[in-house]
């Protein structure tokens, strides 16, 4: 159904492709030698012009579990790139020798450029502050997980959201879900973008509301889904100071919030979520990392046909 698609934003996939995503990460997660071999002999490029830990990890230590190979860069100063070779000979030529290819650019668009020159599938590891489909394909089948469906939830986005291209592609892929309620807490400066209030929330009339203070909202939440303030893309290092820790979560900060409420972070953490909240059993996130690794496996195995 998905073999040879690619993946640039989370509506590049309808919700019945999703639930097929989720229901085969969940057979993967259950049976570990589920798969274990029907990539073999099959190679994925990981192209990242952007640092990575855990995407690009668990992307190749997906495709490893599932029999195959990976070849790449972790930082464009080891590529052509460094010598100005354009992105479209980059991709052109790496299409050639592999069977799928994950990109992480810092400009918004690129994904979408590499997808129209590649003769193999392209998926989005992260496009500037546009998509992170993969991370949102990470968070749905998390919040699945927990909460036992997507639907009829209030979500709170918390911190970074105009930057957070985690939010942007979350935000947006729960706009999908019938009975959910989105909840945005940033400072002014750090606040959601309009397209994604205007462009999807007023337009498709999914209810939401916006709050500066996070302990003014928390206990309405059934998922805190918290970002960190990103240095990397602020111009002005005293804006990037002056807002990096507007908000950490702390034990005391949790009590007012429900029992059964989850936390969501995409990682990397700095200040944000005090180290005392990691015992928490609310505290997902690094189990949502460990599913992270999963839908990649069950997104590599669709693309590749291999199921």
């Amino acid at each position: 159904m998905l073999k040879g698609r690619h993946l640039i934003e989370p509506g590049d996939f309808n919700l019945e492709e999703l639930e097929g995503l989720f229901s085969l990460a969940e057979k993967i997660e259950a049976d570990g030698a589920y798969l274990r071999e029907s990539c073999r002999g099959k190679l994925l490029a990981t192209l990242f012009f952007e640092p990575s830990t855990r995407t690009r990890l668990s992307f190749e230590a997906a495709m490893l579990r599932l029999g195959g190979s990976c070849l790449g860069f972790a930082e464009p100063g080891s590529s052509s790139a460094a010598k100005g070779e354009s992105l479209s000979d980059t991709i052109r030529t790496v299409s050639c020798y592999t069977d799928a290819i994950v990109m992480r650019n810092p400009k918004e668009g690129a994904a979408l450029l590499a997808s129209r020159v590649s003769d193999v599938p392209v998926i989005n590891a992260g496009d500037g502050g546009h998509h992170h489909p993969t991370q949102t394909l990470t968070d749905l089948l998390t919040i699945r997980r927990f909460r036992g469906e997507l639907g009829n939830l209030t979500i709170g986005f918390c911190g970074d959201l105009k930057f957070g291209r985690t939010v942007h592609s979350l935000a947006k892929a729960l706009s999908r879900y019938p009975g959910v309620r989105e909840i945005f807490i940033s400072p002014p400066e750090l606040r959601a973008p309009d397209y994604i209030i205007r462009g999807i929330l007023e337009k498709e009339m999914i209810p939401y509301g916006e709050a500066e203070k996070l302990e003014d909202v928390i206990g309405d939440l059934d998922v805190l889904y918290m970002t960190r303030v990103q240095r990397e893309r602020f111009f002005n290092e005293e804006d990037y100071i002056r807002l990096k820790d507007f908000y950490i979560l702390t034990k005391a900060r949790m009590e007012n919030a429900k029992r059964d409420m989850i936390i969501l972070h995409p990682l990397p953490r700095v200040t944000e979520i005090a180290a005392e909240v990691d015992g928490d059993p609310r505290a997902v996130y690094f189990k949502q990392a460990k599913y992270g690794m999963y839908v990649r496996m069950a997104l590599l195995a669709s693309v590749l046909g291999v199921v």
